[in-house]
């Protein structure tokens, strides 16, 4: 009896993310990491788990922008919600065209994995393992010689006085 309760458990517990995911159509990509989703009549600010793409003033910003609308820009998604950031976004996984696009962003060298906030394993896992070897192989932004991750860009920014990030306007227009 224990056993199966056990089982139960474990099962509930692995097939708890798949059943909150939802699908929509993205109208907007912000940039690298951020995108706009529309579900019904709704649409949610949507940032990406587990990376950080590099700002639009960085090296590579547009391009990491560019990669995420070619990928999924004017497409249905799944979003796999993970959090609600400090700015009311949903944080979550987003698969396009059965790609995990999170993923498909590091592979490519252009994100770096979010240490702080990629916590889930496997997964963090295997994207540190993506990221190693996009440096390896001097994959996008990796082709720089010091590439600066937008966590402390951000912070050198804030030193200097600099606006870091476009202002988005609430509530989102249709």
């Amino acid at each position: 009896m224990g056993k199966i309760l056990l089982l139960t458990g474990l099962l509930s517990v692995c097939l708890c993310n798949s059943v909150l995911a939802w699908h929509g159509y993205v109208v907007k990509v912000l940039d690298g990491d951020s995108i706009r989703v529309k579900r019904g009549t709704r649409i949610y600010e949507i940032r990406l788990y587990g990376i950080d793409t590099p700002e639009y003033r960085q090296p590579y910003g547009n391009a990491a922008k560019r990669f995420t609308k070619n990928k999924i820009w004017k497409k249905t998604v799944t979003i796999e919600p993970k959090d609600v950031d400090r700015y009311g976004r949903i944080v979550a996984l987003v698969k396009g065209q059965g790609r995990l696009v999170n993923r498909e962003l590091v592979r490519n060298g252009l994100a770096w994995v979010y240490p702080k906030y990629c916590l889930e394993q496997p997964l963090c896992g295997t994207m540190k393992k993506d990221e190693n070897r996009a440096k390896k192989e001097a994959r996008g932004l990796w082709k720089q010689k010091n590439p600066v991750s937008p966590w402390e860009w951000k912070h050198r920014s804030r030193r200097s006085g600099r606006r870091t990030h476009r202002e988005y306007r609430f509530p989102y227009g249709r």
